[in-house]
C-alpha cells in the first residue's frame, strides 16, 4: 500500500516498451528481415510471419502476417494466404499446448476505422482468451495486468514450436 492507501502492482518489465518510444516504419517489414529475438518473431516461412504483440490485449498475443508488405486480404496471393493459415494452425496449437486456453478472438482489423494499428500490412491477430481474464481491473480501472513478462512468453512459444529461442 501506498501512503494514499492506493495498491500499486508492480510491472518492472513494461518500461522497456514505454522508453522504446514509437517504431519508425511497418513492423512487420522490420520483424520481416529483422532478428526473431530483437522482433518478438515466433515463427517464420516464407511468405508469413507470427510475432507476438508488444502491446498484448492478453498473454501470448500473437500476430501473423505476410511478409510483403499488403494492406488487404484481397491482395494476398494464394500461397501468402496458405502460409498464414498454416501459421495460424500452428500458432494456436502451440499456445494451446503452452497456455491451455479456454478460446481465441481471431480477427483481422482492415483499415483505421476497423481498429487497424499498422494499416498498410495486413496481419491476423491471435488472442487467447480465459474464463475470467477479464476482471476488476480492466473493467473499472482501465488496466490489464500481464502475468507473465513478454520474453518468458517469447521462450516458451519458441519452445513449444520446436524454434529454441
Amino acid at each position: 500500500m501506498s501512503s494514499h492507501g492506493t495498491k500499486v502492482l508492480w510491472a518492472p518489465w513494461r518500461m522497456s516498451y514505454i522508453t522504446k518510444g514509437s517504431v519508425e516504419g511497418c513492423i512487420f517489414c522490420k520483424a520481416a528481415v529483422g532478428i526473431d529475438e530483437d522482433n518478438y518473431v515466433i515463427l517464420r516461412s516464407g511468405r508469413a510471419l507470427a510475432m507476438l504483440n508488444v502491446f498484448p490485449y492478453n498473454t501470448a498475443h500473437v500476430m501473423i502476417a505476410p511478409v510483403r508488405h499488403v494492406a488487404r486480404p484481397e491482395f494476398l496471393d494464394a500461397e501468402e494466404a496458405l502460409e498464414i493459415f498454416s501459421a495460424l494452425s500452428r500458432v494456436i496449437r502451440a499456445i494451446d499446448e503452452e497456455y491451455g486456453p479456454q478460446g481465441y478472438n481471431i480477427g483481422v482489423n482492415v483499415g483505421r476505422v476497423a481498429g487497424a494499428g499498422v494499416e498498410s500490412h495486413i496481419h491476423v491477430h491471435v488472442v487467447p482468451r480465459w474464463l475470467g481474464d477479464t476482471n476488476f481491473m480492466t473493467a473499472i480501472s482501465g488496466a490489464k495486468v500481464m502475468p507473465e513478462d513478454l520474453r518468458v512468453t517469447y521462450s516458451r512459444l519458441k519452445k513449444r514450436l520446436g524454434l529454441q529461442p
